[in-house]
């Protein structure tokens, strides 16, 4: 279906707009398994004012609502890079779909393409607000961060067990970290935490210690979401979006995971489970070959060591999207090969975005046997967030409309 004329003529419509995604959920029986997408993301901008309410600042609370959530309030960027110049029209038709009043807009929203492409349980962020570690100022980072966070719970999540977010942490407060974790680590939904890579603040510092207890105490994952701030100096150096993109996303995540191995992390909090999000998976190989390589010549730099870095890695977790779709076939073989990816690789789709990935994109891939799809597009998650194992009740309709189990 051609996006523009799903947006302007027909009336802007999720299911209409994914149907060529739903033919690929029933032909490939999605409906006798379960999908868990651990990346997928919603336009918080939309609800600003309603967000904004639970600044707990109040001069900071006025000062947000004053300047909406531009370039001053709730991010630094509003995330225009991914409109493509209005060719893909999921960004600005979603604000004119149509949505009954309850519940709230972005449950049913969120609905609509989950049922689509047959994922049963997703985990939702933020999109602009990723951007939030940029701000110099850390109270705002801290305020809207806090207040986000508290929104989501009580908006989103507590309304829809389908829905999960592994919530905002404002890295360069520790301290809040640490208040986050306590205030919302029990809340319904809440399946883990999450920082955006493009940051300037060193994972290794002690000042996080308590914060990598807390999460390691409480069974709960610690994520790295990708991305990439424009204004790093050593990305300004490319002159179009597309470099920008190919190198930001994977190098911030690079530059957290290498800190995070040589200064020992994985020795000093054994049990935390660290995900690295949507940076695709090309980099990994490569970084498992140049610390192994390094740390081989210079172990004194890493003294916590007690393997190599690459083991340390194959047994962190990983987001699928967005996957590289190499010409050379063998090559993605090997990355699956060399980070165990039938039991560390975990489905995502990073939906809405343009280049979001189907589920098709890990079932189709002939090298995996059938448990090893089903377990990257939702046994591995389960597992990992301690899920159950209940399919959607669109997803068990569907299944009890054909016949039952195929």
């Amino acid at each position: 279906m051609d996006d523009r004329v799903g947006g302007e003529e027909q009336g802007f419509d999720t299911s209409k707009l994914l149907k060529n995604a739903a033919r690929q959920r029933d032909e490939r029986n999605y409906d006798d398994f379960l999908i868990i997408d651990v990346d997928s993301h919603h336009y918080e901008t939309e609800a600003f004012r309603e967000i904004a309410q639970y600044i707990r600042d109040p001069v900071l609370r006025n000062e947000a609502l004053y300047q909406g959530a531009g370039s001053g309030g709730i991010t630094s960027e509003l995330g225009n890079y991914q409109s493509m110049a209005g060719r893909v029209t999921r960004y600005p038709g979603r604000r004119k779909e149509k949505t009954p009043a309850k519940p709230h807009r972005d449950i049913t929203l969120m609905r609509r393409w989950m049922d689509a492409m047959g994922v049963d349980i997703a985990c939702m962020f933020p999109t602009p607000m990723l951007n939030l570690a940029s701000c110099q100022r850390i109270d705002v980072q801290v305020g809207l961060a806090t207040a986000y966070n508290q929104w989501l719970c009580e908006h989103i999540l507590d309304e829809d067990s389908r829905l999960k977010s592994m919530l905002y942490l404002p890295l360069h407060s520790p301290s809040a970290c640490e208040e986050i974790i306590a205030e919302f680590a029990d809340r319904k939904g809440v399946i883990g935490f999450m920082v955006t890579a493009p940051h300037y603040a060193s994972v290794y510092d002690n000042a996080y210690a308590k914060s990598y207890a807390a999460l390691q105490e409480r069974g709960l994952p610690l994520a790295f979401h990708a991305g990439f701030p424009s204004g790093d100096q050593a990305l300004k150096l490319t002159n179009r979006f597309i470099g920008l993109h190919a190198l930001g996303f994977p190098w911030f995540n690079m530059i957290h995971m290498t800190n995070w191995i040589i200064n020992g992390m994985p020795e000093r909090f054994p049990q935390l489970k660290t995900i690295w999000i949507e940076s695709g998976l090309a980099w990994i190989p490569f970084l498992m070959q140049r610390l192994d390589n390094e740390f081989m010549m210079r172990t004194s730099d890493a003294p916590l060591l007690k393997r190599l870095p690459s083991e340390y890695m194959q047994e962190m977790f990983y987001s699928s999207q967005p996957m590289e779709r190499v010409r050379n076939a063998k090559a993605l073989e090997v990355t699956f090969e060399m980070i165990n990816a039938p039991s560390q690789l975990l489905y995502s789709s990073d939906y809405p975005h343009w280049d979001m990935d189907l589920p098709s994109t890990i079932y189709d891939l002939p090298f995996l046997s059938e448990t090893a799809k089903r377990d990257i597009l939702g046994q591995n998650a389960r597992k990992l967030f301690k899920l159950g194992d209940a399919l959607s009740d669109t997803k068990l309709a569907r299944r009890h409309a054909r016949g039952g189990v195929r």
